[in-house]
């Protein structure tokens, strides 16, 4: 990773493109392949994480052992419903050389800290045939978290013995789950903040579900799989040009339909029933104007492409918290997330077009979906 002395907000510019991995077979050999093509990324994801609870334990007053703790109760509710992911982080931690209980505490980052990771800067949004050129089905996601785990980014190709293909950005430890798959379904994901969270199924391995299902139904029906642990917002898209904006909590779910022909989401609630659950809406205005700036500018055009959605993905209006968003304030260790990577996936043509780093400053390159 480089910067340059030109660069105005000293972004880091990836000279290579994301590493791509290919992985097949049973889901423990999956989760082993992953972690031994990614060993220097898992280990160093789990050092980051491990650096931010200690920065943070004035806010948290929470340490490693205590969120190993804490992660251990939602391992059981994951193993009933969901034991072949189970098995992929088992497989992660033997290919990657690391304790079981630290893939479990990465998956579960967002549920032991209690959500006081302010993740808010992610934003989603999905275009059918109606909008675009060429009358492709096109999806849209810049992925923000904290900036020490930029460098630990990949793409992996799947083949799971007993799901479809798919192809997912994926960062570290965890279970892949933004991406899409052979039978035409995308999933992107942004973090919401119900106040009806509960111990359940972890949020990561519920995203990871939804990506190997089939049909846009059993996508919806996995969103909201009973004994959850709370939610995310889910923009769910078919090759058939359906989509779906699926916002979860623990006990609550809202399905929002792309009526219009496209979608966009932030990290806050849009449904009238779930904006009753949402937790201190007052600190998601950043959310707010990103959503409605994704909007503006996603209407000021008919027609789209792959570009067109790329220079949206790009856009600074309301920097730093902006669309691309830049890690310029680092005084807060719970509040200093940049984008890490974006994303603009072509269903019709399986194509994942991903930058490495903020789009403003780094190139796109291209992975597809061979089956």
């Amino acid at each position: 990773m480089l910067k340059q002395p030109n660069n105005p907000y000293n972004t880091p510019i990836h000279s290579q493109p994301v590493p791509l991995i290919r992985v097949s077979g049973s889901h423990r050999e999956i989760g082993r392949q992953i972690g031994e093509a990614t060993r220097q990324q898992v280990r160093h994801s789990i050092e980051n994480a491990h650096q931010l609870l200690a920065d943070a334990y004035q806010q948290l007053e929470l340490t490693w052992d205590g969120a190993t703790i804490q992660a251990r109760k939602y391992l059981p509710f994951a193993q009933e419903r969901f034991p072949q992911y189970v098995d992929e982080m088992l497989g992660i931690s033997e290919g990657g050389g690391v304790t079981f209980e630290d893939i479990v505490v990465l998956n579960a980052m967002e549920a032991v800290t209690t959500d006081a990771l302010h993740l808010t800067r992610c934003t989603s949004l999905a275009v059918n045939e109606q909008y675009t050129a060429d009358g492709h089905i096109l999806a849209a996601h810049n992925e923000d978290w904290v900036p020490e785990d930029e460098d630990d980014v990949y793409v992996v190709y799947a083949r799971p013995d007993d799901e479809p293909p798919f192809l997912a950005m994926n960062y570290g430890g965890l279970l892949p789950n933004i991406g899409f798959n052979a039978y035409g379904i995308a999933q992107l994901i942004d973090s919401v903040y119900p106040n009806d969270s509960r111990i359940g199924i972890p949020r990561i391995v519920v995203g990871r579900a939804v990506l190997a299902s089939r049909t846009p139904a059993e996508a919806l029906r996995k969103a909201i799989i009973p004994h959850r642990a709370a939610g995310y917002n889910h923009v769910i898209a078919h090759e058939s040009g359906e989509i779906y904006s699926v916002e979860v909590s623990a006990r609550r779910f809202d399905i929002l339909y792309a009526e219009e022909g496209y979608m966009v989401h932030t990290n806050h609630y849009l449904g009238v029933k779930m904006k009753e659950i949402e937790s201190e809406p007052e600190e998601l205005i950043s959310s707010r104007v990103r959503y409605f700036r994704a909007q503006r500018l996603l209407r000021q055009s008919d027609i789209h492409t792959i570009k067109s959605l790329q220079a949206i993905q790009k856009d600074h209006v309301n920097f730093s918290n902006s669309i691309c968003n830049h890690a310029v304030d680092q005084n807060d260790a719970l509040d200093r997330e940049k984008t890490i990577n974006a994303m603009v996936f072509d269903l019709t043509a399986r194509e994942m077009h991903i930058a490495w780093g903020n789009p403003c400053q780094n190139p796109y390159h291209t992975y597809h979906l061979e089956d």
